[in-house]
């Protein structure tokens, strides 16, 4: 389904019924990183699989202040509108993670409970910012003097996907072919407008949230780990997952066992 947000068309994939869920992928990724879990949570959700803006088959505007956080936030809210969604549980991944706590903080109303897979509020220093925001920019620099297929390979091997290395070769290959399916200019500008250092630092409004919250991590990823703990602190109604052998895409390494997690979660009353 193709959704009109305020000029930009999103791409949406529908399956399941129930309690509305809303699903967020993470950078590089699209709607189909949910496609293992249709079948199981669609026993008792609602599914709504999102091409966050700049991935898959929703636009690519050039118009940079489309990416900003707060922006797809609200092209979020305006999305759930247009769907009939009053209230919705929201799952996401790093990236879509991030969008999801902000979305969350933003329009508490519109959330019930609340996944976030190796996820993080942001930054908490200035300096920290700059430095994150320089960094992107050079590698948004990159994607669109190099082209997709460059930048998806030097992607594909960063130390935060080694664990990665141990998957069986088809998936790794349709990881790859996934990702060479998205725009240049789509994920450059999601680089500067999403990326960790340009969004608001969210560490001082954790508080606020009186949703359920359920952290996921693996236990290689030590850095989301961390963040985890620190996030656990904060969080008022909070509950930790952190899955052995695992690295920063549990649900890609581990499917089976993400998907019995979060399927439990969403199901409990």
């Amino acid at each position: 389904m193709r959704h009109v947000i305020d000029g930009v068309r999103y791409n949406v994939e529908k399956a399941g019924d129930g309690f509305p869920v809303i699903l967020l992928h993470g950078f590089t990724g699209d709607s189909t990183t949910w496609d293992p879990f249709f079948e199981k949570w669609g026993q008792h959700s609602r599914l709504y699989a999102v091409d966050i803006i700049g991935h898959g088959k929703t636009d690519s505007p050039e118009d940079a202040g489309r990416y900003r956080m707060l922006s797809v936030c609200d092209d979020l809210f305006l999305l759930l509108e247009k769907l009939g969604i009053p209230k919705a549980d929201i799952i996401g991944y790093s990236m879509g993670g991030r969008l999801a706590l902000s979305f969350a903080l933003k329009y508490p109303t519109k959330v019930r409970k609340i996944v976030l897979e190796s996820t993080s509020p942001g930054l908490r220093s200035e300096e920290e910012r700059k430095a994150r925001v320089e960094q992107d920019c050079k590698l948004s620099s990159f994607i669109r003097e190099e082209g997709i297929e460059a930048f998806v390979e030097y992607w594909g091997n960063i130390p935060l996907f080694q664990t990665q290395e141990k998957l069986p070769p088809t998936i790794q290959a349709q990881l790859k072919e996934q990702r060479l399916r998205n725009s240049s200019i789509g994920l450059s500008l999601s680089l500067e407008g999403m990326g960790t250092g340009a969004q608001p630092s969210w560490w001082d409004n954790l508080s606020e949230l009186h949703h359920e919250v359920l952290l996921i991590t693996g236990s290689s990823d030590q850095k989301f780990c961390n963040i985890a703990a620190e996030m656990a602190k904060e969080l008022k109604n909070v509950s930790w997952e952190n899955i052995d052998g695992c690295g920063h895409a549990i649900h890609v390494e581990d499917s089976e066992k993400f998907g019995t997690i979060v399927s439990r979660f969403l199901s409990s009353t």
